[in-house]
Order: C-alpha cells, then structure tokens, then sequence
C-alpha cells in the first residue's frame, strides 16, 4: 500500500512531502526560523521536524516507501525476463520446426533415398490394391539389379519426341515462323522412387541422353555410355566433390547425397558436368526483365543459344545443340527447342519429369492441330518465378581447363544478367 501520513494516517503515497506540509505544517519547525526551538532535519528530503519521533516516522515511511518501490520494479523486471524467456523458446522452437521442415522438403532429414522410398511406395500400391504381389517383386528385383548395374531400368523413358516434333512443325502452317530443335533427347520422369524430389537427375538423364547422341562428346563419355540410375548419378556428383568441385555446395549436402533424397540444383549439375570435361556455364537471371515479372531476356538468351550456329532460312532448324537445364526455386526442367512466332513472339518448349510416359506418347502421333504442344509450349508470360538458372552445354573441356574450372568452382559464381 502506499506510504500514510504518520500524523492523520491517510495515504499520501509519493506526494508525502506536500501533503505534511499543508495539512500539518503547524507540527514542523521551518529551516531558519531561530526561534530557539530544536530541529530535526529528514536526511531523505528537505523537511525539519521539531520532535524526533516524529522525524523517525517520516523516515521510516520514506523506507517503506523505497521498499515497495524495489518490489514493484523486481516484480516487473521479473514478469519481463519471464515473457523474455517465453518468446525466446517460442522462437527457437518455431526456428527448429522451420529447419526440420526444410530438411524434409529437400530431402536432408535422413529418412532414407531413392530405394527406401520405392519400396514404400509400392507397398503402398499393394495394400490399396492397385498392385499384385507378383509385379511388385518382379520390379523389387528390376529395381535392385538397376542399383547393383548403376544403369536406369528406363521404365520412365520415352524416346523419339524430338523426331516427332520435327515431322509436326514441317506441316505446320499456322503462326510458326521458325523453329530450333535440340539434337535428340529422351525424356525421363519421375517414378515411385524420386516422386517429389527427382526433378534435377530426371533432367540430368535428358541432357545425358543427347550428349550420348553426339559423337563430339564420345570421349568425355567413354565410361558413361548408358544412362545411370539416380543413385548411380548421386554418386558421381560425390566424386566430383571429392575432386574439387564446389566445396561450399558440398558442403551444403555434408558431402554426402547417395541414399538420401536431397534435391539438386544448376550448382550439382554444373559440377558433375564440369568433372566429366564438358564444357558448360550457369547463367543466372536473377530478377524480371519485363512486365509483370516476366523474363523476356531469358528466351532471347535461349533463342541466341539455338540460333547462333544456324545457317540458311529453314523453318524448322535441328541442331546439333544439346538441351538446356532450367532451374527455379523448387522445380527444374529442360528446354529443347524454341518457336519464334510470325508476330516476333516467343516460345520455349520444355521436356518436365513431371509428364508421365503416357502424356509424352501423346506427342508420338501429333495431331494436325497440335493440341498435345500445350504440355510442352511455355510463352514468356507463363514463366514468372521470381529467378530463374540455366545450365548450358557448349563444347568439351581439355585437361588443363577442367582443373581451372576446379580451382575456379571453389569460389563459384554463376554469370549474372543484369
């Protein structure tokens, strides 16, 4: 309670001063009056008594008075620390949730890899019925000879869109003024063992499965003349950290991706690559170049990439040139081709592991009106994520270049366009 009046007894709290002197003021003696009388100076405040027992109460209630001042601010700082603490484990928790999220989301949680998550999933299948015992261990047996053989059972591949392709836009006569093509790739998507987090090997096999088709990369391949299983390919990205290429990514991955889930970006493919003496390049368009957070210097990079070999004014164009790998913030996919429309317009057209074997058979007999292009056609306006990475294959890499591009990739950096 607040400090009383030693003379009337009512609560005069920190206004104690005042309320003696001019209630009681005939009590106390004023400093300097010599009138003869003793007085009592308050050692607290500038008030005189002139009867001691009357200064020791004033006194004792400037101590009470300081006593529940002190309480009151330990109170407080007590009540403050503890909603300090609060928050504090609040935030660590929620911090903590947050990690083990994004190592689950990017498959560093420990959980197992690409053969644990088959198994599962077909047991899965299983037990709703949409599997017999019989298929599920011939393919438990196919899935395990592919591990020990490091070979894809290319039960995800479809083969021979490219050609397709080509016949379809040799017939077109609508709005394609030209187009480039990619030399012939395969597509892969994902299946029960990668679904969720296979995206950047499936299209590490696309782009493998058109390097192999071109006799300029026959000697960096030598010792990888069949697609490898994304086991096999979580490996050889370990040996080309093991190398030298990219500690800081590595690093990233505690070095380790074989029997995990992690997923892989431009930085993992541009090593493994580069360790194999291609020769490529990450570009990095790091922001929008057009309205609506579009990014139209994106296709004319890619329309430079396919064009600038280019002789003649054929509508449809086959390169020589391998595809591209494209990379976003949680999904990647590879271009293989571009369409330059008869208004100058656009059009990247893009192989994604997301399309199953029989959305992409579709393709194999297009029809006249190229209705089945939708799953492969994307216009400026329908890539808007807010950065995008390619990865970009031009050539084979000497011995000497490939230990610079080691030294280098410890410091990578991706070139950016501004």
């Amino acid at each position: 309670a607040p400090p009383e009046c030693p003379f009337c007894g009512e609560a005069a709290g920190r206004e104690l001063e005042e309320h003696v002197r001019a209630r009681h003021g005939h009590l106390l003696g004023a400093p300097g009056t010599g009138n003869g009388e003793q007085l009592y100076e308050c050692p607290m405040c500038s008030l005189t008594c002139t009867n001691i027992q009357i200064l020791q109460e004033h006194v004792d209630l400037h101590l009470e008075e300081h006593n529940f001042s002190e309480g009151t601010d330990l109170e407080l700082a007590q009540q403050l620390q503890t909603e300090e603490d609060e928050r504090q484990r609040s935030e660590e928790k929620r911090e903590r949730e947050e990690f083990e999220k994004l190592q689950r989301q990017y498959g560093l949680d420990n959980s197992g890899g690409f053969k644990q998550q088959f198994l599962k999933n077909m047991e899965r299948e299983v037990d709703r019925g949409r599997m017999q015992p019989f298929e599920y261990h011939k393919r438990k047996a196919d899935m395990m000879e592919s591990l020990a053989s490091g070979i894809d059972d290319g039960r995800t591949k479809t083969s021979g869109v490219i050609e397709a392709l080509c016949k379809y836009y040799q017939n077109e006569n609508k709005d394609v003024k030209r187009v480039w093509l990619s030399v012939g790739v395969d597509h892969f998507h994902s299946s029960l063992g990668d679904r969720g987090w296979g995206c950047g090997y499936r299209n590490f096999q696309m782009l493998l499965s058109s390097l192999l088709q071109n006799s300029s990369y026959n000697d960096c391949l030598r010792d990888t003349t069949l697609i490898p299983s994304i086991p096999k390919i979580q490996s050889m990205i370990e040996d080309a950290w093991r190398e030298g290429f990219d500690p800081h990514g590595a690093s990233h991955f505690n070095n380790r991706l074989h029997g995990s889930k992690a997923w892989i970006g431009a930085c993992e493919i541009y090593s493994l690559l580069t360790s194999l003496r291609i020769k490529c390049q990450i570009i990095d368009f790091h922001k929008p170049t057009g309205p609506m957070g579009t990014h139209p210097r994106l296709f004319e990079w890619i329309l430079h990439y396919y064009s600038t070999d280019s002789e003649g004014g054929a509508k449809v164009v086959c390169t020589s040139k391998p595809p591209i790998y494209l990379q976003h913030q949680g999904h990647s996919r590879t271009v293989v081709g571009i369409e330059e429309k008869k208004n100058k317009s656009l059009c990247l057209l893009l192989f994604d592991p997301g399309c199953s074997s029989q959305q992409m058979q579709k393709l194999l007999k297009q029809n006249s009106d190229g209705t089945g292009l939708k799953l492969l056609r994307k216009f400026v306006g329908s890539l808007k994520e807010k950065q995008y990475q390619i990865v970009a294959v031009d050539g084979v890499l000497s011995l000497e270049e490939k230990a610079a591009r080691c030294r280098a990739s410890q410091v990578l950096t991706s070139e950016k366009i501004p």
